[in-house]
């Protein structure tokens, strides 16, 4: 079958890989048909690196049953499905008090497990997610970071009628805006330098996009709330700048949610840190996306909203490539190369 192996930074390769085969009573053998490029993959790509040489990269996927282990009650060949790509090891302290998400031996598909930029990929049963009909590969290709996005807003005390400031309109703070209108989000402020991603952000649902390269962005929040703010404020651009710069954007008592990983040191000014303090912010931060019971309400609540057509991943999708195309567009990706928003890899499955 055909991989994407990651050997090292950004040395990603385009190789041949033996079909992987059931080792377990519950494993369940799937041909992939969709797998998406997270942020988090850039990052390891361009500065991290693998955990392991040679592993097999990528964890946002849909496929198709193709052979199940002799215990696998709930799935068959044929089935349509996705997948919660995070394993959590279910005895620590955290995992037996019902938080997997703070599992301290956490861990996801194409880091020291093979992932999911391949043609077949076998996982435990446990990990499977049924896609209904009315979701097409492409969507269900993303249910995973739709369902990180999910995590962050049921961490907070979000309630309808809500203001709510997303700042990065990649695909998680896309998501994020449709996902604050599913949670009651009366106004959406979408932020960003790309006025390209700003479009996209009003296409799914924003009611005013800001540029900060005009001016700050909390001063034309401020202007736009009438100098109150907002009531949550999500970090999603994952950029030491504007980690420090979220904290302006809500009122005295509001909220702040991280869910981007910046991966580099965050140099906060006396102004915004200050606002932590004199407005008395709530400050979360969000990883992954599992409650109890595993894999959790986060993914339930994803596949649902996708069956009803309130999350719409059509518009964020910008390019649709083959999985031999990988090892180029990571680098014109991390190199700044405009355009790219989510990106979709379809192994050939000859």
């Amino acid at each position: 079958m055909e991989s994407l192996k990651l050997y090292g930074i950004q040395d990603l390769r385009h190789e041949k890989a033996p079909i992987p085969v059931i080792e377990n009573n519950d494993d369940v053998l799937i041909e992939i048909t969709a797998t998406g490029i997270c942020g988090s993959d850039l990052s390891r790509f361009k500065k991290l690196g693998p955990y392991v040489s040679g592993t097999t990269f990528g964890h946002e996927f849909a496929g198709v049953v193709k052979e199940i282990g002799s215990e696998v009650t709930g799935f068959a060949p044929g089935m349509r499905v996705a997948a919660c790509p995070t394993f959590h090891c279910e005895k620590c302290i955290y995992c037996e008090a019902g938080e997997p998400s703070h599992c301290t031996s956490l861990h996801v598909i194409g880091a020291k497990r093979d992932g999911a930029f391949s043609q077949y990929i076998t996982l435990p049963e446990k990990q499977l997610l049924a896609i209904p009909d009315g979701v097409n590969d492409d969507c269900a290709a993303l249910i995973e970071p739709a369902a990180v996005v999910a995590h962050g807003f049921y961490r907070t005390n979000i309630q309808p009628g809500a203001s709510v400031a997303i700042m990065g309109c990649g695909s998680i703070g896309l998501l994020a805006i449709q996902w604050a209108k599913i949670f009651g989000a009366q106004t959406i402020y979408a932020i960003d330098i790309d006025p390209d991603k700003l479009e996209i952000a009003r296409t799914m649902g924003a009611d005013h996009i800001i540029n900060p390269i005009e001016s700050a962005a909390h001063e034309q929040i401020s202007t736009l709330t009438k100098d109150v703010g907002v009531d949550l404020a999500i970090e999603s651009a994952g950029s030491p700048i504007t980690s420090a710069q979220v904290l302006a954007l809500p009122k005295k008592g509001g909220e702040v949610v991280y869910m981007g990983i910046p991966y580099g040191d965050v140099n906060i000014e006396r102004f915004y840190f200050e606002k932590i303090v004199r407005n008395e912010l709530t400050v979360y931060g969000s990883w992954n996306a599992l409650s109890a019971p595993f894999p959790g309400k986060e993914w339930e609540s994803t596949i649902a909203y996708m069956e009803k057509g309130l999350i719409n991943v059509k518009p964020m999708i910008s390019h649709r490539l083959s999985l031999s195309e990988g090892p180029d567009v990571f680098k014109k990706m991390v190199s700044g190369n405009p355009g790219y928003v989510k990106v979709l890899l379809y192994p050939s499955n000859k």
